[in-house]
């Protein structure tokens, strides 16, 4: 069992277990402790999102990190992936980023990416507890001039914005183009407004700025409602809708219409599989993307290969058969040839080169993929629930999976940032799967309030 760690990283509301300054500062000394024993060098880079939590967070984990003789790397507020690339580009011996991605402000979170810019695997995730939870390394106090230092890196934003500068053709410019941009408040509203800005485009800019507390507040790529009002009140010709860190991106056409990540998917696919960089045709998603797109890539002829829910699971499966491109429904879009991890403006960039490359709107491009009806419901518990102990709830699974048949999927799995269980149909029929939906919730707010 885990104890800290979930599908991203440690998450929780700030300043109560396990999200507090007690455990960020031994979190920071076992991974102080795990590049040491690994014997390379003695830097961690760590960068935060905009929460007024951060602060305390970012303190404690320096902390525990120089109390273990390991230097620290402070870039301040900057999308998760900026700091994967800060962390390769500087050779430093990990990366940490304080962010709860789209959760609300309250909430905080850790997660840890490895010298090579890709996040830690669940076997290193589990040393770092054993680490914690054992007191192995309690007893490791470095003195005098072993101790670790703290320093700030000024220039990393500019680095990083170079970085996202050179994934997009050079031969290529957003002169034209007017980009209604969502940055959540979070940690991309000093970057992302840039980038677009100095590649040509003319950006009507929202969600910049941050108070520490109004980070994805109705805003950002879970609430793209919000950006959709202003593209058709602007004559904006894409929305682009951030969350808090940053690894995320969904897009909004030319005439309001949300196109979620797997539409992106389908998009950027097709283009990859045009240029020949599609690695064995094949696109890597979760189990939640929608059954269009896999019929979408069936067409183009590639195939859709799924994995369990989580970014970090999408490219362990990308690097593990050398595939190139893969993502989730939720935006997280991950292009190996630039990047380890997801990011949201790399994205936005990479959808905006097809459109000039093709000379055709998000609108039309969005047409490569005929979604299924998909319902999506959250149950939100008081305690944690065995999904296969609910009386009768295995049983109605069944018997639902017999109605829908090859023409649609159920399904049921607890989410790994929060106290929710997800349940979600594909169908036909939007009417007859919510239906269906609400038949599994109501089984499960029975089974945790009996």
């Amino acid at each position: 069992m885990r104890k800290l760690f979930g599908t991203d990283g440690v998450r929780g509301v700030a300043n109560i277990y396990p999200m507090t300054s007690e455990i960020a500062m031994q979190i920071g000394r076992a991974a102080a402790f795990m590049v040491k024993d690994m014997k390379q060098g003695h830097r961690i880079v760590i960068g935060k999102d905009t929460r007024l939590s951060g602060y305390m967070i970012e303190n404690a984990l320096a902390s525990g990190i120089c109390s273990m003789g390991v230097d620290v790397l402070l870039v301040g507020p900057l999308p998760t992936p900026a700091i994967a690339f800060i962390t390769t580009s500087m050779r430093a011996d990990a990366g940490i980023v304080i962010s709860a991605s789209h959760n609300p402000f309250q909430d905080n979170g850790i997660k840890i990416f490895s010298r090579d810019g890709f996040k830690l695997p669940d076997e290193k995730e589990a040393y770092i507890e054993d680490l914690i939870f054992s007191q192995k390394i309690e007893a490791l106090r470095p003195v005098a001039e072993e101790v670790g230092r703290a320093k700030r890196i000024d220039d990393a934003k500019g680095r990083y914005t170079v970085f996202l500068k050179n994934t997009f053709p050079a031969e290529y410019a957003l002169d034209g183009f007017h980009i209604a941009l969502d940055c959540a408040h979070g940690a991309t509203y000093g970057v992302a407004p840039q980038v677009f800005e100095e590649l040509g485009a003319t950006v009507s800019a929202f969600g910049v700025s941050p108070d520490g507390k109004n980070i994805n507040d109705q805003c950002g790529a879970l609430y793209p409602q919000m950006i959709a009002e202003k593209v058709k009140s602007l004559g904006a010709d894409i929305g682009i809708a951030l969350d808090g860190d940053g690894d995320r991106l969904i897009i909004v056409d030319e005439k309001g219409n949300v196109v979620d990540g797997d539409q992106i998917m389908a998009i950027c696919a097709a283009d990859l599989m045009a240029r020949k960089k599609l690695h064995k045709d094949t696109l890597v998603a979760t189990v939640m993307s929608n059954m269009g797109l896999e019929a979408a890539m069936q067409r183009l002829g590639g195939q859709l290969v799924r994995t369990q829910v989580g970014d970090r699971y999408v490219v362990e499966e990308m690097r593990r058969h050398n595939y190139s491109f893969g993502g989730e429904q939720s935006g997280h879009l991950v292009f190996l040839e630039h990047s380890t991890s997801g990011d949201g403006i790399l994205a936005a960039l990479q959808v905006m080169s097809v459109m000039i490359k093709q000379g055709k709107t998000i609108s039309e491009l969005a047409t490569i993929m005929e979604s299924f009806p998909q319902v999506l419901k959250n149950v939100r518990t008081a305690k944690k629930l065995e999904i296969s102990s609910i009386p009768g709830f295995t049983k109605q699974v069944q018997k639902i999976e017999e109605k829908l048949g090859n023409d649609g999927r159920v399904l049921v799995r607890l989410s790994g940032t929060e106290p929710v269980v997800r349940v979600m149909l594909e169908g036909k029929d939007h009417s007859t799967i919510d239906m269906m939906a609400d038949e599994l919730c109501d089984l499960i707010r029975q089974a945790d309030n009996p």
